[in-house]
């Protein structure tokens, strides 16, 4: 009930166009409930007396009324669908809203295939549940209720005896509804497998074909699909078993208006006319139970997706901001990190009581073995995770009470491996500064060593990169990503081994512009090949404990300890 109510809020910005369809819906199952009682007059009335003046009239206002219930119909059914889209619309903008709102620790935990699974299969339902759902229903109890008044009217008997069985088809009804919405439910979470599955598979391609594991992918996409299949036929078995039952009673009903009608006849107590009137009625009154039963599926088809749109919504981002957050304006870029204690799993510490600080425009590089938590470092400054304690600062502000927005526009990051949306190489610059001027992508592009590059493709800018900039070299990937930084001009700077997977060209290329990038920032470079952080100002050599060893590249290399090792 619950789930209903919050439901049936989506309708309230649609209400004109939802009266609309109601009133249509209103003269629709009027008109169905006049054209038996028109039909009884003329068989038992106009045929019999012979009038044919008469009989020309109804003739011809019938047929106006047969055009009328055409558009009618029309109207309905489109301004119905229109309806059910714009709900399903804003449902999906919502979630895909709250998608981005999303901490890195949900992506963690979650796959994308089954994020995306939520975002388009789980919604495609809601169109249909939201139109068909009230209009249906509405059209439903008009016609049962007025072919229930007409009915009484023209035979007390025939009328009591066909809704007798209703009782029992409701019945029935309510004994499948629970089956069936246990199998929507598994459908859905089956169909949300393999969408995963197809993902990552497909997502991963180069490597699948590198191993030679075609077949081990179809394989695992095949148990995917079958267990969907296996899912699927419980859902056409639950299904099957609802509508042959339904079709039963509804059978039932036509043989007891022609059998029992015919038995009033020979009797005297029906009229021919009042008979092909219950048989026109009888199928008008199964129509809307029909649609009911129909409504059935669509509701728990329908609502199995809005759970898991619920639970979706439902989800809260792990980093939340304080109440009137601080709002950065011209910082210096000093940050300090103080006791920090910070684990991906509470069972494992990554940083223990952790203390570092860096000064107000100083270039300075974290080195260690892979798992004491450098790029850790680079996530928890922008606030990408939550320390479990201690305190971290920028300008002595804890990071904690400022603005997201604000905290990440004034750090920029330089990922090992680049990441290109598929669009042109303008809209992947671009993104660093939504809407920059030509001029400064140009510069942008210049600083990062990349603009003669552009310049000698065809199309220059505007080149398509392909998804995930799969058209490029991971060098040109790399030098695009860092021109987007070049744009978006931050005073905090982080390269997080930016150079560890390109050639010594590439490197040398995108060094130099990572050096001019570096100038007048607060830079921290994460990196493995110790040859590129030579020049720093300040190295700080990590292990497990913490912080071993700091100094510059000569001092460190004269102590002859942890770093000298890592450099020889």
């Amino acid at each position: 009930m619950n789930e209903l109510k919050s439901f049936i809020k989506y309708y309230r910005p649609h209400i004109k166009l939802l009266m609309f369809t109601l009133a249509c819906a209103v003269l629709l199952a009027s008109l169905d409930l006049i054209f038996p009682k028109v039909i009884q007059i003329v068989i038992d009335k106009v045929i019999p007396a012979k009038d044919l003046k008469t009989f020309y009239y109804i003739s011809v206002g019938l047929i106006f009324m047969y055009l009328m219930r055409y558009a009618v119909s029309y109207c309905q059914l489109y301004y119905g669908n229109v309806l059910g889209i714009k709900i399903e619309t804003k449902m999906r903008k919502e979630l895909f809203t709250h998608i981005q709102k999303l901490s890195f620790g949900y992506f963690d935990n979650n796959k994308t295939g089954v994020i995306m699974s939520k975002l388009v299969n789980d919604l495609s339902g809601i169109s249909e549940l939201a139109n068909h759902g009230p209009i249906d229903l509405f059209i439903a109890v008009i016609r049962l209720a007025g072919a229930f008044a007409l009915m009484i009217t023209l035979n007390v008997k025939l009328t009591l005896v066909i809704f007798s069985v209703l009782p029992f088809m409701i019945y029935f009804s309510i004994t499948q509804k629970w089956k069936m919405k246990m199998a929507f439910g598994k459908t859905r979470k089956k169909i949300a497998d393999i969408n995963s599955c197809a993902e990552e598979s497909i997502g991963g391609i180069r490597i699948v074909k590198q191993f030679n594991n075609e077949n081990y992918e179809i394989d695992k996409f095949e148990e995917k699909n079958q267990e969907f299949q296996e899912a699927k036929k419980e859902t056409y078995k639950t299904t099957a078993v609802f509508f042959s039952g339904i079709h039963i009673f509804m059978n039932l009903m036509q043989f007891i208006v022609i059998f029992y009608g015919g038995y009033l006849i020979l009797h005297g107590e029906l009229t021919y006319g009042i008979l092909i009137s219950f048989l026109l009625y009888s199928y008008r009154f199964m129509e809307p139970i029909r649609k009911m039963m129909i409504l059935v599926q669509s509701y728990q088809k329908g609502m199995a997706g809005y759970r898991r749109f619920q639970e979706m919504m439902e989800i809260t981002p792990q980093i939340k901001e304080v109440e009137n957050p601080i709002i950065l304006k011209e910082i210096k870029g000093e940050i300090q990190l103080q006791d920090v204690n910070f684990s991906y799993k509470k069972s494992s510490l990554i940083l223990n009581e952790f203390n570092l600080k860096i000064k107000s425009g100083e270039n300075i590089a974290i080195v260690g073995s892979s798992g004491v938590g450098k790029s850790t470092i680079s996530n928890l400054i922008p606030r990408f995770y939550d320390i479990d304690s201690g305190r971290i600062t920028i300008d002595g502000t804890d990071i904690s009470k400022i603005k997201l927005t604000s905290l990440r526009g004034n750090i920029g990051i330089v990922p090992q491996e680049a990441f290109l949306f598929g669009g042109t190489i303008r809209e992947n610059i671009s993104y660093g500064k939504l809407g920059a001027a030509e001029e400064d992508l140009v510069e942008a592009s210049k600083n990062a060593n990349i603009y003669e590059f552009i310049i000698s493709l065809p199309k220059g800018f505007d080149t398509l990169v392909g998804e995930r900039g799969v058209k490029l070299s991971g060098g040109q990937k790399q030098r695009i990503s860092i021109a987007r930084i070049f744009l978006k001009n931050p005073k905090i700077l982080i390269l997080d081994e930016a150079t560890a997977s390109l050639d010594n060209i590439t490197e040398k290329l995108i060094q130099e512009a990572l050096t001019t990038l570096s100038k007048n920032r607060t830079t921290i470079t994460i990196a493995h090949r110790l040859s590129t952080i030579i020049n720093s100002d300040r190295i700080v050599v990590m292990d497990k404990e913490g912080v071993v060893e700091t100094g510059t590249h000569e001092e460190l290399l004269k102590l002859e300890g942890s770093y000298a090792k890592l450099y020889r």
